[in-house]
């Protein structure tokens, strides 16, 4: 998102995001595997902004299944094994809260967090959850964090059929620093799949985990079941990627650590 105050991304920008997310002009494929498409597009000059698409057809996993994992905050901290710290900070409206996540980055990378306002509406039979970067004056950013800006960062969910759905990710992400060639590399060959991997085997197993951990409570789909407490929007402000800290990480090596695509 772009602009000088935070808004409610709506009808508009829900379409604008599914429109880019089926388009593959400007997009270069980079991985095409295992089901798993990820485009990316090239750095603009004098930016640090890195576009990248990653697109999964799951089997066995309904549209509704799929949106509930993207959602789940506590399971997601079972099965996101990058995961530092994630927790909801408060909502907005029914279908738009406010949220911090900090996540590990390969070594000897510095971790990054994020601070975000996120939302999310059913479109027909299929669903989008996006997000966009926010300030918020009681969570500023820590020392042995790098706080990253989401542009615009999302999930689109579509409906192929009572067992069967499609997953495309998309993220403009400025990570705050210039990253080294193998990590950029890495991103769209190894990591990005990698994830949408996870997220796949996530939803294969959350019918299960659900059952026994609150299986009627579903906030996002029956907003009166939220806990948390209302903010208003005048506490928020624009995430400006100039106004944090910009770290050369170009010349770091990659650390010798084996990897096996296909590991969990």
């Amino acid at each position: 998102m772009s602009g000088r105050t935070v808004t409610i991304p709506d009808d508009r920008a829900f379409a604008s995001f599914k429109a880019e997310c089926l388009d593959e002009e400007g997009w270069s494929t980079t991985y095409r595997k295992g089901g798993v498409t990820v485009w990316t597009q090239g750095l603009e000059e004098g930016k640090s902004v890195h576009k990248i698409k990653c697109q999964l057809a799951c089997k066995d996993v309904s549209a509704d299944a799929m949106y509930d994992v993207l959602h789940d905050i506590e399971y997601r901290k079972k099965w996101d094994t990058n995961v530092i710290e994630t927790f909801d900070i408060g909502k907005l409206t029914v279908n738009a809260d406010v949220g911090y996540y900090s996540w590990k980055c390969p070594s000897p990378l510095r971790n990054r967090d994020v601070i975000t306002l996120r939302s999310w509406l059913p479109i027909g039979k299929d669903y989008i959850i996006m997000n966009y970067s926010v300030k918020h004056a009681k969570y500023p950013p820590k020392k042995d964090l790098v706080r990253a800006v989401s542009i615009q960062t999302g999930y689109m969910v579509q409906n192929q059929g009572p067992k069967q759905c499609i997953l495309t990710y998309m993220a403009q992400v400025d990570p705050r620093g210039s990253l080294p060639k193998w990590f950029v590399n890495k991103s769209s060959h190894f990591l990005a799949p990698h994830a949408m991997k996870k997220i796949y085997k996530a939803c294969l197993n959350y019918p299960e985990w659900k059952q026994k951990h609150n299986p009627n409570v579903k906030p996002w789909l029956y907003p009166e079941q939220t806990t948390l407490p209302s903010i208003p929007l005048s506490e928020l402000s624009i995430q400006h990627a100039e106004s944090l800290e910009n770290i050369d990480e170009s010349c770091l090596d990659e650390a010798q650590v084996p990897e096996r695509e296909d590991s969990d």
